[in-house]
């Protein structure tokens, strides 16, 4: 079992930068891959960045690419989304997600995802 808890989220003016962190516990096998996700009412959950946790390939939303970056730090157990730039449209839950296996998933759809975390509010307001 793999438990998820992310922190950082908040209320912001456009145009600031926010850091979101999940820290992540279980075995580690059950994390191969991680991701942010970022849903808001009435819509489905959207990816919006992922990694390897082996390599650290990612991969990102256009709509972010440029503004966000996700990273980790295995040793702390920790998945991060540095998000700059911020936003109205950026406003949502967003997500902490771990797959067991990265193979046959494209990793900004939440098909497949085998662990969420209870995700941490973004507010953007101008």
């Amino acid at each position: 079992q793999v438990q998820l808890v992310e922190s950082g989220g908040g209320s912001v003016q456009t145009g600031v930068s926010l850091r979101l962190s999940c820290v992540a516990s279980g075995y580690t096998s059950g994390r191969t891959c991680m991701a942010w996700f970022r849903q808001t009412p009435g819509k489905e959950r959207e990816g919006i960045a992922a990694i390897y946790r082996y390599g650290g390939g990612s991969d990102y939303a256009d709509s972010v690419k440029g503004r966000f970056t996700i990273s980790q730090d295995n040793a702390k157990n920790t998945l991060y989304l540095q998000m700059h730039s911020l936003k109205s449209e950026d406003a949502g839950m967003y997500y902490c997600a771990a797959r067991k296996s990265c193979m046959g998933w494209y990793l900004l759809s939440p098909e497949g995802v085998d662990y969420w975390g209870q995700g941490t509010p973004v507010t953007v307001s101008s």
